[in-house]
C-alpha cells in the first residue's frame, strides 16, 4: 500500500482536494493517509464494497473505547444515542422508529412551503450590490425546513444553526480545544432545549416530528427522551449541514459552468460532482483481508467519498460537471445500513430551489472568487459572493 502526505488544513487542498485523490486512487484502491494514520478507500468501488460490509461499522468495538475527557461530556452524552455512531441492534431499532415518523409522505408534503420559503428569500436578495448567497439563501432554507418539521419556530432557526455549527465543528480536521468546549457547551444547551419542546409536546401533541417521535415511543416500541433529544439534533445537524454545502457547491459549479437547464439530472450530478461530505470513517469488526490489506479488529478505514464520485472509472470524464449525464448511484448519502435518512428531504430542497432560483434570477452570477471553508472532512464554501446582473 502506498504512502501519502497530506494535510487536510493546507489551503491548497482546502479550495481544492481532487488532485490529491487521483493521486490515491492511481495507486489503488487502498492507500495509507499518514496525517490521518490509516488507509483510505479511494476508488468507487472499494468506497461502495465497505459502505456495505458488515465487517466493518461505525461504532467502535467496546474493548478499545476510549476515555470521554471530562469537558466533552456533556456532547458525547448526546453521540451517545446517535443512530449515525451505532451498529444493530440498537441502530435498527433506532431507525426503524425515526423512519415511522419521517416518513416519505411527510417529506413530500413540506414541498408546498420549500417553494414558499424559496421565493421569500429570493424577495430579499439585493437588487444592486452584491451579497453572500450563503447566508441569504443557502443557509436559512434548510434549517427552517428542518425547525419546522420538528415543530420549532422559525425565530430559532437561527440559534439552532448556531448550535449545529458548533457541534459538527467536532468533526473537522482544524478542531481545537476551543472548538470542543464550544461544541460541550452547545450539545448541553440544545439538550436542554429540546427537553424542555419534548415535555411540552407530550402535554400538547402537534403534527410535527417530535410528536410523531412520541408517538412512535409510544406504540410498543420504545425512544427514551434522551434518544429523542439526539435524534432531532441529528436530523437538524445531519439535514442541514449537507443541504446547506451542497446548495452552495451547486450554485458556484452551475455558474462557472454557465449551466442553464436544472433538473433531477442536474441535481444529481450536483451531488457527484463536489459533494458535502469527503470523508467517512468505519471500524473493522474482525480480521479483514479486502483490496491487499488486512484489517484487525478495531483498525479504522476512512472511505473517501468524494474520490469515489470522481473515479474515472465509474464515471467517464469524471473531472467534468455535465447535467446530461445519466444518473448513476453517487456515494454522497453514504451507503449501507447508514444510507443517510434525510437524502429524499436534501434531493427535494435542491429539486426546488435551483430551479426557481434559476428562473427568477436569470442573470445571477459571481462577483468575488468563490473561497472554502477549512472545514475537512466536510467541504462547503466559507462564502459565495453573487450579484443580480
Amino acid at each position: 500500500m502506498h504512502r501519502f502526505q497530506q494535510s487536510p488544513t493546507d489551503p491548497a487542498f482546502v479550495q481544492n482536494p481532487y488532485p490529491f485523490y487521483d493521486r490515491l486512487r492511481t495507486s489503488g484502491d487502498l492507500a495509507w493517509w499518514d496525517d490521518y494514520g490509516m488507509p483510505c478507500a479511494a476508488s468507487h468501488r472499494a468506497v461502495h464494497t465497505i459502505l456495505r460490509d458488515r465487517r466493518f461499522g461505525r461504532e467502535v468495538p467496546p474493548e478499545l473505547a476510549p476515555a470521554i475527557p471530562d469537558h466533552l461530556a456533556p456532547f458525547y452524552a448526546v453521540e451517545a444515542h446517535s443512530m449515525l455512531e451505532l451498529e444493530p441492534p440498537r441502530h435498527t431499532r433506532l431507525r426503524g422508529l425515526v423512519l415511522r415518523a419521517f416518513t416519505s409522505r411527510r417529506i413530500k408534503a413540506l414541498g408546498p412551503e420549500i417553494t414558499a420559503l424559496t421565493h421569500e428569500k429570493i424577495n430579499a436578495f439585493p437588487s444592486d450590490t452584491p451579497f453572500d448567497i450563503l447566508t441569504t439563501f443557502c443557509q436559512p432554507i434548510p434549517v427552517i425546513v428542518i425547525a419546522r418539521l420538528l415543530g420549532v419556530p422559525d425565530d430559532m432557526a437561527p440559534q439552532l444553526l448556531r448550535w449545529s455549527n458548533a457541534m459538527v465543528a467536532m468533526y473537522q480536521a482544524s478542531r481545537t480545544r476551543a472548538t470542543e468546549d464550544a461544541a460541550a457547551q452547545a450539545a448541553s444547551e440544545f439538550s436542554d432545549f429540546l427537553r424542555r419542546y419534548i415535555d411540552t409536546r407530550r402535554t400538547g401533541p402537534r403534527d410535527d416530528l417530535i410528536t410523531h417521535l412520541i408517538a412512535a415511543e409510544e406504540e410498543g416500541e420504545k425512544l427514551s427522551t434522551d434518544e429523542l433529544i439526539t435524534t432531532c439534533i441529528l436530523l437538524l445537524n445531519a439535514g442541514h449541514e449537507a443541504t446547506v454545502h451542497t446548495l452552495g457547491n451547486g450554485i458556484k459549479t452551475l455558474l462557472e459552468t454557465g449551466t442553464k437547464t436544472i433538473d433531477d439530472k442536474t441535481v444529481e450530478e450536483i451531488l457527484r460532482y463536489d459533494p458535502p461530505l469527503h470523508m467517512f470513517t468505519r471500524y473493522a469488526y474482525e480480521e479483514v483481508t479486502i483490496y491487499g490489506h488486512t484489517f484487525r479488529r478495531g483498525d479504522q478505514v476512512a472511505l473517501l467519498l468524494a474520490s469515489a464520485n470522481r473515479d474515472p472509472d465509474q464515471w467517464p470524464d469524471a473531472h467534468r460537471f455535465d447535467p446530461t449525464r445519466p444518473v448513476t448511484q453517487n456515494t454522497s448519502f453514504g451507503g449501507g445500513l447508514h444510507f443517510c435518512v434525510g437524502a429524499p428531504l436534501a434531493r427535494l430542497e435542491l429539486q426546488i430551489a435551483l430551479p426557481i432560483l434559476w428562473d427568477r434570477c436569470p442573470n445571477l452570477r459571481i462577483a468575488e472568487p468563490p473561497v472554502y471553508a477549512n472545514s475537512y472532512h466536510f467541504h462547503g464554501l466559507d462564502r459565495l459572493m453573487v450579484q443580480l446582473g
